[in-house]
């Protein structure tokens, strides 16, 4: 049967098989990095040491760092330039890159020397912020990520359980040195006496660290908290060695006026303390409070915030600690981890293509953002600060 006379909108040539075309991923631009001096809350921690410094520059980006920027951590300006970091003597010149790398959020003075599209990273402490802070934010029209909502693959907040790793840790030495100031007291018992009484409130990464230090300096320690899945994945940790209970007042105030150490470490953004000032009253003259959490909520409601010249103040015969940035106090290490996290998070912006990239097919990195080109997306944040609230999914395809 003879085919000339059927109609094709094809010609022979179209009709041929193609090879298959794939996207090909292009490369972001290589991107100028600021990292500014702290210069609030006697901050001596930094987000990049010069080794990871040195990394960056082999991969092309520039590095901008104000002069005496690593001085807390005891890293020089010589050690920063001669890995390939650019020292600059002011900070406007730090804040005006393509990406802003601070521990502290900016002061309202500093926010003003943003340009707009920078991407601002930083932790938030979201109870030392206000509206006014978000308002002026806003008009700078950058896209801001915190700490505090920075999550990996696996819906877990890398940054915040390293740095409350640290941060557990910390709470238990320091609690020992405060200890042994007002009382004389060690904090784990030797042969013949007693160890010192531990109550941790909170059963999460902090929480978790500061048991496993405490119970390894020998205290004696009782944890609480309002999850039992947190409290049963804990008494797993420590081998059934530390008993644990649901935050029941009678049985808390009980342990209160046994308690040698309180360490408060579970965010009460929206609630109230749970540790009453009627409770702290009937503690043991001498003991200590560290309220580890203070910048996201307070737990014990007679802490206040606290700085690193002044970290602590006595009321009703009671040491409190409320430090917002505890882990400053080992700012080396504390510099060191969270650099270690910023190496491989910028490393990875560069095989995805770009931050545009990243938002446009990362969930976990939209979700970071609590400002995109000036709009809040947070909308934890929106509910309490009373600010409009825009859907990141609607503003990035």
């Amino acid at each position: 049967m003879s085919t000339t006379n059927v109609f094709t909108p094809f010609s022979e040539k179209e009709l041929i098989p193609k090879e298959e075309k794939l996207e090909v991923l292009k490369k972001g631009k290589k991107f100028s990095i600021g990292i500014p001096k702290e210069t609030c809350l006697n901050e001596r921690r930094t987000c990049i040491t010069p080794d990871a410094v040195q990394v960056l520059v082999c991969n092309g980006h520039s590095i901008i760092i104000e002069a005496g920027a690593g001085a807390g951590s005891f890293f020089t300006d010589i050690q920063y330039s001669e890995a390939g970091a650019q020292i600059v003597q002011d900070a406007t010149t730090a804040f005006q890159q393509d990406l802003v790398l601070k521990i502290n959020p900016p002061t309202l003075e500093e926010i003003e020397l943003l340009k707009p599209n920078t991407y601002l990273v930083s932790a938030l402490q979201i109870n030392l912020r206000d509206k006014e802070y978000f308002e002026k934010l806003a008009i700078s029209k950058v896209n801001a990520i915190a700490f505090e909502f920075i999550t990996d693959e696996y819906k877990q907040q890398a940054l915040v359980r390293l740095i409350g790793e640290i941060a557990g840790n910390i709470s238990i030495l320091y609690a020992s040195e405060l200890l042994a100031l007002s009382n004389g007291l060690m904090l784990g018992g030797i042969t013949g006496v007693r160890p010192a009484e531990v109550v941790i409130i909170g059963a999460g990464i902090v929480g978790e660290f500061a048991t496993k230090a405490a119970v390894g300096l020998g205290a004696s320690v009782r944890v609480f908290d309002n999850s039992l899945s947190k409290l049963r994945r804990l008494h797993t940790l420590v081998d059934n060695r530390v008993p644990t209970s649901i935050i029941d007042p009678k049985e808390l105030t009980k342990s209160l006026r046994r308690a040698d150490v309180v360490i408060g470490c579970l965010p009460r953004l929206n609630f109230a303390p749970i540790v009453t000032e009627d409770m702290v009253m009937k503690m043991k003259k001498g003991s200590v409070i560290i309220d580890v959490t203070i910048d996201n909520g307070k737990v014990i409601e007679t802490s206040e915030l606290t700085t690193q010249n002044n970290p602590f103040f006595v009321k009703h015969d009671v040491i409190h600690c409320g430090l917002p940035n505890l882990t400053s106090k080992m700012p080396r290490t504390t510099s060191k981890a969270i650099s270690n996290f910023f190496l491989s998070y910028l490393l990875n912006y560069d095989e995805e293509g770009g931050f545009e990239n990243m938002l446009m097919k990362n969930s976990e990195m939209k979700q970071s953002l609590y400002m995109y080109k000036g709009r809040h997306t947070k909308k934890i944040l929106c509910d309490k600060f009373g600010l409009t609230y825009h859907d990141i999914n609607l503003l990035i395809f």
